[in-house]
């Protein structure tokens, strides 16, 4: 076998890891992509991952403060922001994107941990209890929030992947109410 073609074997090898869940979580760590496609794997993906971005996708690596690369989980994920009515598309209300959003946002503002008591209490001031657990315990299953046994919520490994944390955060601060709840509240 050429050398070429067994790069082009690496690349698919890679490609099946990295799109065919095989464990609990989404995603390969380093270390098997290095047992599967050799010490230069990081070369393998950065291949990969040009022949993803045609198709609007990209690998991103996901690696906590002190961890070097074959610690790091490998995911494949979408090269750009989805619109507001791609997710629809994909089955979420736009009360979840929302729950989600504010979710998102307590936790990273707070350095990545919140109470569910604390998050519990902004979400009710929009939706009924139920609704609010309901939305919170979505994010939790879909892999966005993880919920320690002390009832403190923390950024699960989705949202670490997915999430522009710093765009968010500018996203919120920028946000304006509507005129209408605007010219509502200077009639009271």
């Amino acid at each position: 076998m050429s050398g070429e073609e067994s790069f082009s074997k690496k690349l698919m090898m890679a490609a099946a890891m990295l799109l065919f869940r095989s464990h609990r979580k989404p995603g390969v760590k380093g270390w098997e992509l290095k047992h599967r496609l050799g010490r230069n794997y990081i070369k393998i993906i950065d291949a990969l991952n040009s022949h993803l971005k045609s198709l609007g996708l990209e690998v991103k690596t996901a690696l906590e403060e002190g961890e070097d690369l074959d610690k790091a989980r490998f995911y494949i994920t979408m090269a750009r922001p989805l619109m507001l009515s791609d997710i629809v598309t994909a089955g979420w209300s736009i009360d979840e994107v929302a729950a989600l959003a504010v979710t998102l946002s307590i936790l990273v503002s707070r350095g990545g941990k919140a109470p569910v008591k604390d998050v519990l209490e902004v979400l009710e001031t929009k939706f009924p209890k139920w609704k609010a657990e309901a939305h919170l315990e979505r994010a939790i299953r879909r892999g966005y929030i993880d919920k320690g046994e002390d009832d403190v919520l923390t950024l699960g490994w989705r949202a670490k992947v997915e999430l522009d944390q710093k765009e968010l955060l500018t996203s919120m601060l920028e946000a304006r109410p509507s005129e209408q709840s605007g010219e509502e509240s200077q009639e009271e």
